[in-house]
């Protein structure tokens, strides 16, 4: 395997030509700060430049999947500029580095998928989730706007009045329920989600290279088209929603939470 230069808030693995991605913040459900972003930003590239590697999976350490962004970081962007800037940056990176990327991807989505974690879901090629687990983009909730996955993402893969009401409420979306509507392929017992997600990517693997990696792309060129109409405005939009009263106040309660909880234990 080709040495990588990835935090330890993002683990990868080799299991034959397979690559085994997991984000690795279990004490934080795998929530995203800025070490976890920036990762994931510089993980595709990457990839791409594994010349043995030939299927992609990503998966989450411990009881979920992502649990979105940590507010402690969410509070960070909302003060510096230059810091958001920059993230914003890495948002972009990831979305084109996860529809351009050579290898397939395969998402086990082993528990709760929420806000980055509902978008690597959504720009994942296949997706096999946990039966426990949900979905949910609660970016408009906390006052943001959402620029990097399920919005951008969702319209193509279910009907464009699905994609308004979850993207436009919040709400979760049970495993079943994201089966049903197109959002992900298989629904899975939560002990082999992982297991069966590696059956897949084997089985690709197994296949000729060049016919698995350019289908990919002939079927992702569509997806890259509407991903690059519409993300430098997302992106933008999502720029300054950061500086809004209403994400303050959101931001303000939920560190106030967070403090309350610890004092407690």
């Amino acid at each position: 395997m080709s040495t990588y230069d990835l935090p330890d808030e993002l683990q990868i693995r080799s299991d034959g030509p397979v690559r085994v991605i997991t984000l690795n913040r279990p004490d934080d459900l795998n929530a995203t700060n800025h070490a976890l972003h920036a990762g994931l930003a510089s993980l595709f590239p990457q990839l791409d430049a594994d010349a043995e590697a030939r299927v992609a999976v990503l998966t989450g350490a411990g009881r979920a999947f992502s649990a979105g962004g940590d507010f402690a970081y969410l509070d960070e962007l909302a003060q510096d500029d230059e810091l958001r800037h920059q993230t914003l940056t890495h948002g972009r990176q990831i979305v084109t580095g996860m529809v351009a990327c050579r290898l397939p991807i395969i998402a086990a989505v082993n528990g709760p998928a929420v806000g980055l974690g509902c978008s690597l879901v959504a720009l994942s090629d296949i997706v096999f989730m946990a039966a426990s687990a949900h979905l949910a983009d609660p970016h408009v909730l906390l006052g943001l706007v959402a620029a990097d996955g399920g919005p951008v993402v969702w319209p193509l893969l279910t009907s464009l009045q699905l994609a308004k009401e979850y993207a436009l409420t919040g709400d979760r979306i049970p495993a079943e329920r994201a089966a049903a509507i197109g959002l992900v392929n298989h629904v899975c017992p939560d002990d082999e989600v992982l297991d069966q997600a590696m059956a897949c990517a084997h089985r690709i693997a197994a296949l000729p290279k060049g016919a698995v990696e350019d289908t990919k792309r002939i079927i992702n060129i569509q997806l890259e088209r509407a991903v690059l109409a519409s993300l430098d405005f997302a992106l933008s939009a999502e720029d300054r929603s950061f500086t809004t009263p209403e994400l303050r106040a959101n931001v303000d309660r939920a560190l106030s939470s967070q403090r309350d909880r610890a004092k407690k234990k």
